[in-house]
């Protein structure tokens, strides 16, 4: 250490043994050696100890001195907002976002009958109608009955550039042959935020947003695509009032289940 800080200027030896290498220091540079190793304690770079220690007088010495303090202060504010952030993941969620009606689940892996285009947004709503008719007239073709409800998944590119590829899927008991769109897919399992929108999927942004706000503030969000199941729709009733969405985003878990 003493090596480095005599190379760099920071404190140089009042005499350097030739044949040792050993160096001395006089009584006079103890203040000298207090100041950094004090302000090392204190994180501050050798560069700037230097740029003190050369100060042409008081005020400048301890403008520079502030100017670490700050640096020290704004990483302490970003440290205690990460920590914050941290300890509310693992905080379970306030009565009010529980009594939204947004919940932490893990889906299970499931064998689908899917069908999967790259799709404007714009024609999402029919798209999806059409797609999801196809797959039911497929399954009951082949007598393989479904397993659940249907469900979609959408890349981020059909939100953020409203063009991008969707996949609509209906799971199943058993093996289904590809045939015309529809070909066969195990839909990966995935930890999810879920909120249940009532009405149209095509009105569901507000359900969205919604969600997108806990899991800002709730969940540990992961790269991933979007899911939706739809628990009521179209082939149950013609009022689309009545219809059900579940819209969830991919989440990795961290604390408890609201």
């Amino acid at each position: 250490m003493l090596r480095h800080y005599h190379h760099l200027g920071l404190l140089v030896p009042a005499d350097v043994d030739p044949g040792s290498g050993y160096r001395r220091y006089t009584a006079e540079q103890l203040p000298a050696a207090q100041v950094i190793r004090r302000f090392r304690a204190l994180d501050m770079p050798l560069e700037e100890i230097q740029a003190v220690l050369a100060a042409p007088d008081l005020q400048v010495r301890n403008e520079r001195i502030a100017a670490h303090l700050s640096r020290l202060e704004d990483e302490l504010g970003r440290t205690q907002r990460a920590v914050a952030s941290l300890r509310d993941l693992l905080a379970p969620p306030a009565p009010g976002v529980r009594a939204a009606g947004i919940e932490l689940r893990r889906a299970p892996a499931a064998p689908a009958a899917a069908i999967t285009e790259v799709v404007d947004a714009q024609d999402s709503a029919p798209w999806l109608q059409g797609a999801l008719g196809e797959l039911h007239a497929t399954l009951a073709a082949q007598n393989v009955p479904a397993d659940g409800p249907a469900g979609g998944i959408f890349a981020d590119d059909v939100f953020t550039r409203h063009h991008g590829q969707a996949t609509i899927f209906v799971p199943c008991g058993g093996p289904v042959r590809p045939m015309g769109r529809v070909s066969a897919l195990v839909v990966p399992a995935v930890e999810l935020a879920v909120i249940t929108h009532a009405g149209p999927p095509a009105d569901a942004d507000r359900a969205y947003a919604s969600l997108a706000a806990y899991v800002t503030r709730h969940a540990l969000a992961v790269d991933g695509p979007m899911r939706e199941y739809y628990l009521v729709g179209q082939r149950d009733t013609p009022d689309d009032s009545q219809w059900r969405t579940e819209i969830g985003w991919p989440v990795f878990q961290t604390g408890a289940v609201g």
